[in-house]
């Protein structure tokens, strides 16, 4: 997909970040039914018996329910179905979210962790160019995103909007102002980081983080410092 010179791919997400797709639970108006609609509804923790339940319905369709086990921490669920079928490491929706991208963006260390020990390929790339990294900073989850670069997670990876891990992080996108500042900071602290590359709206990360945030003072971490000696 193209996008025109001037598309904002950041702006997009601050208006209508909460209408990101998220692999089968996209929240796009388009794709919900009934049942989805319902289950955004209820709020809170859901009981160990509906979790079983929703796990007896989907048994039937392993592929389908080790996506939905990573993005509800099942850790037991998706041992027990890679055990079964390796190959399920790598399946993926209609977007392209693997178990690993589910599992990253919300949160799941453990599941994350598992997943990588069961071979799961590091950078698989959603329809829109996501990797897991993207995911995780997309949504501030700092533990996740430290676990995927020690594991070599693509740290300068740029999306079909050329957006970069650093890009999202910037954004500042998290309701949790502490994890996206902790985020922001672990990429930055980045050795091998490219902070200068250009989203497709011509956009460094600085300069989104700058208009978007109030971390943007992060930036000086790998801001070119000039001492000046005054010459007697």
């Amino acid at each position: 997909m193209e996008f025109p010179e001037d598309f904002n791919q950041l702006e997009l997400l601050s208006t209508h970040g909460h209408l990101i797709p998220r692999g089968a639970s996209s929240l796009w108006s388009g794709n919900k039914n009934k049942e989805t609609e319902e289950e955004e509804e209820e709020e809170g923790e859901h009981s160990e018996e509906w979790y079983l339940e929703k796990e007896r319905s989907l048994e039937d369709k392993p592929a389908e329910l080790i996506l939905w086990a990573a993005e509800n921490n099942r850790l037991s669920t998706v041992h027990r179905l890679l055990t079964a079928d390796p190959l399920l490491v790598h399946c993926c929706d209609e977007d392209g979210y693997t178990p690993l991208h589910r599992a990253a963006y919300s949160g799941h260390v453990g599941v994350v962790s598992a997943l990588i020990a069961a071979g799961s390929k590091m950078n698989p790339r959603t329809i829109d160019g996501w990797t897991p990294l993207h995911s995780a900073c997309r949504w501030s989850r700092v533990s996740v995103v430290s676990v995927l670069l020690q594991h070599g997670a693509e740290l300068n990876t740029q999306t079909n909007g050329g957006l970069t891990p650093l890009h999202l992080a910037a954004s500042h996108s998290s309701s949790s102002k502490s994890d996206s500042a902790h985020t922001l900071e672990l990429l930055l602290s980045q050795r091998h980081l490219k902070p200068g590359l250009l989203s497709s709206s011509r956009e460094t990360a600085s300069e989104i983080g700058r208009r978007s945030g109030p971390h943007h003072f992060l930036f000086e971490m790998v801001e070119d410092c000039v001492n000046v000696v005054p010459v007697s």
